[in-house]
Formats: C-alpha cells, sequence, structure tokens
C-alpha cells in the first residue's frame, strides 16, 4: 500500500486536507523490519509516532521477573506509540514485528507541529486514548482476577468470533498464545488438553473446534 493510503485509511487522519497529507509523504521515514525484530525498545527516548504501513507487531512488556506480557498487537495500517509524543516520556514498552512489515515514522517535532496546523487532530488522539486505556483496564481486570484457564477461555471464544465459525485455525502458537496471556506455553497446552477433555473442544494441531459453547462460556464467566 502507498504511503499516501495508509494514512489516508488510518482514522486519525480523516479530514486532512491533500496537502497535508501529501506532506506527511514527505517526510515520513519508511523502515521494513522481519518478523521478531523490534522497531523500538521500552525506555528508548521517543522518536515520534510510528505508523504500521504493512504486516502486525506487538506491543510487549518486561517484567521485573524478565517475562514477556503483550499488551496488544497491531495490525496495518494503524499508528502506535501516541502517548510518548505528548508526554514526553520514553516508549512505555517495546514494539516487535510479529512478521515483515513496514513501519512509517513521523518524528516527534514535525507531528507536533502537524497538530498546531490543524487542532482537531489532538480531539482524534483523545479519543484514541480513551480507547487505549479501556483496552489496558480490562487487561489488567483480566490479569489481576482472571485465572488463566478463565482467559483462555474467553480467547478461544474471541477467536470464534472473529473467524464467525465454531471451527477455526488458531492463529497463534502455544507459546505466543502464553505470552499475551502472561503465562507460559505449558500452562496454555495443559489447559487446552483439559478443554478438549472435558469435551469443550476438539482440537487437531492448529484446528480448533468448539463443543461445548455454553460451558466454555461459563468457563470464561466464572468468578474469582
Amino acid at each position: 500500500m502507498h504511503a499516501h493510503q495508509v494514512f489516508s485509511s488510518i482514522d486519525l487522519f480523516h479530514g486532512l486536507p491533500d496537502e497535508e497529507v501529501q506532506a506527511l509523504v514527505g517526510i515520513a521515514i519508511s523502515k521494513r523490519y522481519q518478523a521478531g525484530e523490534h522497531i523500538f525498545f521500552e525506555g528508548d527516548a521517543c522518536t515520534g509516532l510510528w505508523i504500521l504501513a504493512e504486516g502486525a507487531a506487538k506491543v510487549v512488556k518486561m517484567t521485573p521477573a524478565g517475562r514477556q506480557i503483550v499488551l496488544a498487537t497491531q495490525h496495518a495500517p494503524s499508528s502506535v506509540a501516541e502517548v510518548p509524543v505528548f508526554d514526553g516520556g520514553p516508549y512505555p514498552a517495546s514494539l516487535t514485528a510479529m512478521e515483515t512489515c513496514t513501519a512509517l515514522l513521523l518524528r516527534k517535532e514535525d507531528f507536533l507541529q502537524l497538530c498546531r496546523r490543524n487542532p482537531d487532530l489532538t480531539l482524534k488522539f483523545l479519543a484514541i486514548f480513551g480507547a487505549r486505556l479501556r483496552h489496558l483496564v480490562n487487561l489488567v481486570e483480566r490479569i489481576t482476577f482472571g485465572s488463566i484457564r478463565q482467559r483462555l477461555a474467553q480467547e478461544l471464544l474471541n477467536f470464534a468470533g472473529e473467524s464467525d465459525s465454531e471451527r477455526f485455525l488458531l492463529p497463534e502458537t502455544h507459546e505466543e498464545l502464553a505470552t499475551r496471556l502472561g503465562t507460559v506455553r505449558e500452562v496454555v497446552s495443559r489447559n487446552l488438553s483439559r478443554f478438549q477433555a472435558e469435551g469443550m473442544l476438539r482440537i487437531q494441531r492448529r484446528e480448533v473446534e468448539i463443543l461445548g459453547r455454553d460451558a466454555l462460556l461459563a468457563e470464561a464467566n466464572t468468578e474469582m
């Protein structure tokens, strides 16, 4: 996708005059990353706003014990790391490519100048910040109050909803799913096996079929 199309397809930049979009294309720095490469690291000084133009990346937080927790996954086209552009702090988490991807960097001062020329952009950012905050609050709630079994059940229901079918291919490896849920691969594999033994699922390699939706839903909604 051409850079002009990328900017035009992101809600944040809707309504910008075409000459402003073209100016963004002219100043954006394009970089290519392979799966597993870091686009930026937690604690790095903020260089600017990142736009994911192609591919997908994950926002990762490292715990003091050295474990990774995936805060979010971002799919192109989307903006990433908006908060430090405004608050002046470092990147609060790392961004890692999940597959081959292209990212565009808008340097901090260039982007702030754009906001000064287009005040409506600031209001759009407030909406983005609100959505991100709600996501993080929900994530904290799941990690704090939900068991791994409960969170895994909810993720399986989410995957089924995204595929619009009770039968779907698991979009992540057990390792990737464990990282996002804040646990280890063995725990995810063990609980998937238990769900299958209890008749909730049928699993064949990466193909999953939900056999007992009500039971899985009850598991996801279990009060701690």
